[in-house]
């Protein structure tokens, strides 16, 4: 939710933020009930203070302060009612209004827009065609679809044997490194940035979310592409990220300054329905109904807010030059942001069975648009209280990254090397093979 009175004073800002994410918000409309509404409520003051004023009047001449105290009363009930009526009208156009981009977000009206501002890494050179990671998977018997179809349906997968071992061995490889005082402060000096070298703890978050949470954090929309779960009664959904619990962990509460940041990494099974992909990357595991993801959300000041969202985005980089994937980094332009996002990073993959990049990671930064619809503040040292600033980034999707290795660590005798950076948390040097 944006600040409504930045809104009154500079409304050519958000007008400006509406167009460059192409949403269409009906700002004239959302100015005037503002205006009726600070009109009324102005009044409903006035009539409250001379209310207050009659008790001096009742001493005098009791019959005409019970004759102005019903008049007010009246009145005061009628404008009462005028303002919720505004109200039901004026807050849903409020929360219509996307975040304003950062100054340095790339205008653009179409994916084709977004930036690629680095390329890492050396694309592995084979001395045969490189397969897909279906191919590989289905001759090492690591994922079975056609029975998990059977079983629950299309987009589903049995992940089995080895590749479960390897997505463990990747799950204590991200804890190990984000718990790392060493490694983050060595990222942090080696970005410039002035943030603490806090690890990040562990959690495991809570998969169904209420409706009020997923519209607080604004991530329930577009709602055909999420599952609700039980009766109206439950009020429940599953959540489709784990950011999506982690974001709305502090709802209506007001963090001490010294606690923050406030750094996660949450592991959680997440569901989508994937609405609007017919048909698009149906082979293999990419895109799926259901899929394992680790995901790094934290809490900060709004001064450190900015130094967070490039903090995580050299962790995903970290990550995968550890893993030793080659990958684009790629600024988002404001209409592939998204609407809480004041910016948004995404990295892609190399996939040489595919003979493409793929997304694998993202980065949100939301500055206080989530913290302002969820109420979540940090009551300052020097006094007062100010709206946190929320970041959300992938560590690894699980199923993607998986991909990743297994086309990229691909042998001609059909075998997968397993990174080395891995291969201490799971014993094994390589996966299949003679």
């Amino acid at each position: 939710m944006i600040d409504i009175a930045n809104l009154r004073q500079h409304p050519e800002i958000y007008r400006k933020a509406a167009s460059d994410k192409s949403k269409e918000v009906d700002f004239d409309l959302i100015l005037k009930l503002d205006a009726e509404v600070s009109t009324k409520e102005r009044a409903i003051q006035e009539l409250r203070t001379t209310r207050n004023e009659l008790a001096q009047l009742g001493k005098t001449d009791p019959d005409k302060a019970r004759s102005e105290g019903k008049r007010i009363k009246d009145e005061l009930k009628d404008l009462e009612d005028q303002l919720s009526v505004l109200r039901l009208q004026l807050d849903p156009l409020l929360l219509q209004i996307p975040n304003v981009p950062l100054p340095e977000v790339p205008v653009g009206h179409s994916e084709a827009e977004n930036k690629v501002v680095k390329e890492w890494g050396t694309k592995p050179a084979f001395t045969f065609k490189p397969q897909t990671h279906w191919q590989i998977a289905e001759k090492l018997d690591l994922i079975d679809k056609e029975r998990a179809t059977k079983v629950a349906g299309s987009r589903f997968a049995y992940i089995k044997g080895d590749l479960v071992r390897l997505q463990f061995a990747i799950v204590q490889f991200v804890m190990q490194t984000l718990g790392d005082e060493a490694v983050l402060q060595k990222l942090i000096d080696a970005h410039g940035l002035k943030l603490s070298a806090k690890p990040f703890t562990p959690i495991l978050p809570p998969a169904m979310i209420k409706t009020s949470a997923y519209q607080a954090m604004d991530r329930l929309e577009p709602r055909e592409d999420r599952y609700r779960v039980g009766s109206d009664e439950d009020d429940l959904w599953l959540q489709g990220s784990a950011e999506h619990t982690l974001g709305s962990m502090y709802w209506n509460e007001t963090l001490p300054e010294s606690a923050l940041p406030i750094r996660y990494i949450g592991y959680l099974t997440s569901f989508r329905r994937e609405a609007g992909t017919y048909g698009k990357d149906t082979e293999g595991i990419l895109r799926m109904h259901q899929f394992d993801k680790l995901e790094m959300e934290t809490f900060s000041t709004p001064e450190t807010g900015g130094d967070e969202h490039k903090f995580m985005i050299a962790l995903q980089e970290y990550l995968m030059q550890r893993l030793e994937i080659p990958y684009r980094l790629i600024q988002k332009c404001t209409y592939d942001i998204g609407k809480p996002n004041a910016s948004g990073w995404d990295t892609n993959a190399w996939m040489p069975g595919q003979d493409t990049y793929k997304e694998t990671h993202t980065a949100d930064y939301m500055t206080d648009f989530q913290a302002r619809r969820l109420n979540t503040r940090v009551k300052r040292n020097e006094g007062g209280t100010d709206y946190v600033h929320t970041n959300d980034a992938t560590a690894f999707a699980l199923g993607r990254i998986m991909i990743a290795i297994i086309e990229n660590y691909q042998q001609a005798d059909g075998s997968i090397t397993v990174p080395l950076a891995l291969q201490q948390f799971c014993g094994m040097k390589s996966i299949g093979g003679k």
